[in-house]
């Protein structure tokens, strides 16, 4: 498949006079691809039921003609002030019981009803309208869900909704009462309408309720995209995308996507770097101008698994942005490097954010292909040149990676609800996971919890995955991969209370967690042979192989034939070592890579990347600061 590259555009906000010229000189530049439309419902329905549908009319002839392909999408995101006044309560409400205001994006409740008719309609017209047009040859619906924390709400249509959805899963309230725990402290409920949302408790709600409501909201995402799907594949074969963000963990991607042709995201690697990577003070210091290293590969695995294997960068950062705590410039010839990144790991396009720099509003301050007087920034140069190496470079064959991560929203849920201890997160322990294997110079698939199948893999990792089905440990204990759980893999049952027998109870592997206690920062725990536990510890018990103990004879890692856990969260020295121990048992060759260097292996050959500022050789390989290099395989 040939891969591509694209911008975003709003016609809306220039003179219709400049659109021309800009779809001359999109196509100039090299691009394929121009989003429009995700924000523009106020220009298209100014009041109720009154259309002016003539401008995207033009603005979609006046690309198409140029040999652009338009992305359409769906303005659900921006809903215009007028419909306040048609539903006072959409808005979303805050965890304090404080309603989102009207003055930027995202001011819905997903649960509101009357909005999501409105928000069929406003599609269904442009479905109807567009479906058909050659130009249009692909859909994005509404814009980042879950930015700016809007996943959740604690609006009354929410718990009205909430409490539906209980029923439906529970069908007495005796069977929840059992399930929660709600002898507890006297938090029985005799009915439904009973029972509130988990906010503004005196102390901490009930864990089991709070993770029930977290995947209520999630489902109410995954209700919302497919209102809107469905629209749009009624009158359009073209396929529909959504474009995710960064580090939005609050509803499950996969059950979106299983609605979707294709995945997409928002690529801001300095933005991301500052607000939330958790890198530490030296590290923002050190890839303040390129980003950090693995952050955003983590997500273009993740994206490609939602995807199906289909996937695209919709929003990629091309200059400062405006959002984060510090907004630099980033390093020349970065651009170029997260555009090919993207395609080593399986991008079918790469977009750039965005056409022109604003010069009002929010985002006056976020850069664009061009300035805001339409000359070109300095980034076109980078563009033009990934452009040209796109033209002569062979494509991409992908390949299946030698291990699997499996990753789970649900976990995430779960560790939200009940993180145990300062700053502990599940994204946090997998991005710890998936850095040490890049930087011994592995490739890495995420596949989803659904996964049974492991058959390819080498080496699957099932970190911090808090509920474990029955189906997926005997699928993976019978399985062939090596496989590696922990920590808190297996730590609680569906419903969130500890199981019995005690975790994490995986089949042909005797080990159980008789203690759980979370670290101080300053308080590691020292292992014979180096590196230490940090953040959380389990104490285990059983009859499995120890191989990995502190310095006090305690367990930490065992295993049991091809089976391992960890019981602690291990520090960057610990971790390295037991991952290349047992690569080394599973048959995968390891490359100990400097810091910022990455490899990505296709089926055909290897991209190295290069995020330092200055030049590196290794492994035979001399990289320019920003580098970018492929070797055959």
């Amino acid at each position: 498949m040939k891969r591509t590259l694209g911008t975003c555009y709003y016609p809306e906000q220039w003179p219709t006079e400049m659109w021309a010229d800009d779809a001359r000189r999109m196509v100039q530049a090299g691009l394929t691809w121009v989003r429009i439309g995700e924000f523009s419902w106020s220009k298209l329905e100014p009041k109720p039921e009154e259309y002016q549908w003539e401008w995207l009319d033009k603005a979609v002839e006046t690309l198409g003609q140029a040999g652009l392909k338009v992305v359409l999408g769906t303005p659900t995101a921006t809903p215009p002030r007028w419909m306040l006044k048609r539903h006072p309560d959409m808005l979303a409400v805050d965890v304090e019981g404080r309603p989102r205001k009207f003055g930027s994006r995202r001011h819905y409740c997903f649960s509101h009803e009357g909005y999501k008719e409105d928000c069929k309609r406003i599609v269904t017209l442009m479905a109807e309208r567009y479906g058909k047009n050659p130009h249009i040859a692909a859909w994005q619906t509404d814009n980042e869900y879950g930015c700016h924390d809007t996943t959740i709400s604690y609006s009354y249509g929410a718990r009205n909704a909430f409490q539906k959805w209980l029923l439906d899963r529970y069908i007495s309230v005796e069977a929840l009462n059992v399930a929660w725990g709600n002898t507890f402290w006297s938090m029985e409920y005799s009915a439904f309408d009973e029972i509130d949302l988990p906010n503004l408790t005196v102390t901490e709600a009930n864990p089991a309720h709070s993770l029930a409501f977290r995947r209520f909201s999630s489902d109410q995402v995954v209700a919302f995209n497919r209102l809107q799907v469905e629209a749009i594949k009624k009158h359009s074969v073209a396929p529909v995308a959504h474009n995710y963000m960064g580090r939005i963990t609050d509803f499950d991607h996969f059950e979106v996507g299983a609605d979707l042709d294709i995945a997409s995201w928002d690529s801001y690697p300095l933005g991301f770097l500052e607000d939330r990577v958790g890198a530490d003070a030296q590290r923002q210091r050190d890839f303040a101008r390129q980003g950090d290293p693995d952050f955003q590969a983590l997500h273009h695995d993740l994206y490609r698994a939602v995807g199906r294997g289909r996937w695209w960068v919709m929003e990629q950062q091309p200059g400062p942005v405006n959002w984060a705590p510090y907004n630099p410039v980033p390093l020349r010839g970065m651009v170029r490097l997260w555009s090919w990144e993207a395609f080593a790991h399986g991008a079918e396009a790469v977009c750039y954010f965005r056409w022109r720099q604003a010069p009002v509003a929010q985002e006056q301050m976020h850069a664009g292909l061009l300035r805001p007087d339409g000359v070109d920034a300095a980034v076109m140069d980078e563009l033009r040149l990934v452009t040209a190496e796109l033209a002569d470079a062979p494509d991409v064959v992908p390949a299946q990676a030698p291990v699997a991560i499996v990753f789970d929203y649900d976990a995430d849920f779960a560790w939200t609800v009940q993180p145990h201890g300062q700053d502990l997160s599940y994204f946090g322990l997998i991005l710890h996971v998936y850095r040490s294997l890049r930087s011994l110079g592995l490739s890495v698939d995420i596949v989803p919890a659904a996964t049974r199948d492991f058959t390819g893999y080498r080496l699957t990792l099932v970190p911090g995955m808090m509920f474990m089905p029955k189906a997926l440990k005997a699928a993976l204990a019978g399985s062939a991969t090596e496989v590696i759980y922990g920590p808190r893999s297996g730590a609680r049952n569906a419903e969130m209370g500890i199981p019995t027998p005690l975790p994490p109870n995986i089949p042909d592997l005797d080990v159980r967690m008789s203690e759980v206690e979370s670290l101080r920062p300053d308080t590691p725990v020292p292992l014979k042979g180096g590196g230490s536990v940090i953040l959380y510890r389990e104490i285990l018990e059983g009859s499995a192989q120890t191989i990995l103990e502190t310095q006090a004879g305690q367990s930490v890692a065992v295993r049991s034939g091809h089976q391992t856990y960890v019981g602690g969260w291990l520090d960057d020295i610990s971790l390295n070592d037991l991952l290349r121990s047992v690569c080394e048992r599973a048959g995968i060759a390891t490359l100990d890579l400097p810091d910022g260097v990455r490899v990505r292996d296709t089926g055909q050959e290897r991209f190295w990347f290069n995020y330092t500022a200055e030049e590196v050789s290794c492994h035979g390989v001399t990289l320019e600061a920003a580098g970018v290099r492929r070797t055959l395989l």
